[in-house]
């Protein structure tokens, strides 16, 4: 692996996803860490001031974006100093993943703290752009899985932690990196005591909300909806299976066109034909892959300690003392394998890993896709799904 620094590029001969099509030979000129020109010639001049890559055999991809991890490589955001996260980003980077939202599950108020004092001093080095993050995916702020959810669906989430609403300082007692463009992302379950307000007050202040580990009925997810939910954090898991009496949160995310639902793709958490049948029932435009990776991800097989308790990684799979599935192990690199795999063309791949999670980020008119003028984040992929380069704010973080 080698790391080039910044510098103006010619990414030349490889196949190019669009949001609407394959260039099946084409090169992108990358300018000031953008997109400065897609272009089918394939011998296109680089000029005397750009370095040309030869992509010979790659596609290039938007680069992918994580709205939901929780570790890899032995680290858990949790528990995270700075050097941590980054050792995460440099990771992720090797995987084709060039931003992420280090997502938190519930604690106690001084490991919240801790865990997101972590994030901001990251954060910060970003803004400086430090030497040392040139090799690493962005992080884009917090995302809060929980503590406002259900115990009746708590999944691998600790219940003691698990709160009700009763008012706005409940929503201020939740730190956040104080950076400006830092986003607030959190999974809610409006059912709770005071749910319908929280979300209410969540969007009024800019927070991205989500729907998950909830039971709510379709009455107060019409509610829920009406206050400023839009989402459902990993649909079908941690919620009651679809019903044809009760159909819930699954039946309702299913029929609501305007409602998006983010999946972990790892044949796991669903079955692959459960994916095959989102693809038709919900269709791409309305999917976000997420990893929902552990600490334990890029580690292999074993037993970890993790959230204060010991995990099992067997097989692929991630089993806590109770039984629960607890998170997964996959990167997003291995969920659009997976997707592709089942017959997903790889303009919806694109669209899965990269622009709906960046449009609901509110990102989307900077990065997510290959179109001139946006962020030059971007992955090559050889034929066989293993990453070539990824490229980061149009430096070359990643190359093999």
């Amino acid at each position: 692996m080698t790391m080039r620094g910044e510098s103006d590029y010619l990414l030349a001969n490889a196949r190019i996803v669009q949001p609407d099509r394959v260039i099946e030979c084409g090169s992108i000129l990358v300018a000031a860490g953008r997109i400065a020109r897609v272009s089918e010639d394939r011998h296109e001049p680089a000029g005397a001031a750009v370095e040309k890559l030869d992509l010979t055999g790659t596609t290039l991809w938007p680069g992918f974006i994580d709205v939901h991890i929780h570790g890899s490589t032995g680290v858990d955001t949790m528990a995270a100093t700075a050097d941590d996260l980054l050792r995460i980003s440099r990771y992720l980077a090797t995987q084709g993943v060039t931003a992420w939202l280090p997502t938190l599950v519930p604690a106690a108020a001084a490991q919240y703290s801790s865990a997101v004092k972590a994030i901001q001093d990251l954060m910060k080095e970003g803004v400086a752009e430090t030497a040392r993050l040139a090799n690493a995916a962005r992080v884009l702020g917090v995302h809060y899985e929980g503590p406002f959810v259900s115990d009746a669906q708590c999944g691998a989430l600790h219940t003691e932690f698990f709160q009700d609403y009763s008012g706005p300082h409940d929503v201020a007692a939740l730190p956040v990196p104080e950076l400006p463009g830092a986003l607030r992302m959190t999974t809610v379950a409006p059912e709770i005591n005071g749910g319908i307000e929280l979300v209410r007050e969540l969007s009024a202040q800019g927070w991205i909300v989500s729907i998950g580990h909830t039971r709510a009925s379709v009455a107060v997810l019409d509610e829920a909806y009406t206050a400023g939910a839009r989402h459902l954090t990993h649909f079908m898991n941690a919620m009651p299976p679809l019903h044809h009496r009760s159909p819930g949160p699954v039946g309702w995310g299913l029929s609501h066109d305007d409602v998006t639902c983010d999946i972990i793709a790892d044949g796991v958490h669903l079955d692959p034909l459960m994916l095959r049948l989102l693809l038709k029932m919900k269709s791409p435009e309305r999917l976000t892959l997420i990893s929902d990776a552990i600490a334990a991800a890029g580690m292999g097989d074993g037993d970890y300690q993790i959230w204060g308790e010991t995990i099992s990684v067997a097989h692929g799979r991630t089993q806590n003392a109770q039984g629960s599935i607890a998170g997964s192990v996959i990167s997003m690199l291995d969920a659009v394998r997976m997707m592709l795999s089942l017959g997903a063309s790889e303009v919806d791949v694109a669209r899965m890993a990269s622009l709906n999670p960046a449009r609901l980020l509110h990102l989307d008119h900077d990065c997510g896709s290959i179109e001139e003028g946006k962020r030059a984040d971007l992955v090559a992929l050889d034929p066989s799904g293993n990453v070539r380069l990824t490229m980061i704010g149009g430096v070359v973080a990643f190359e093999c």
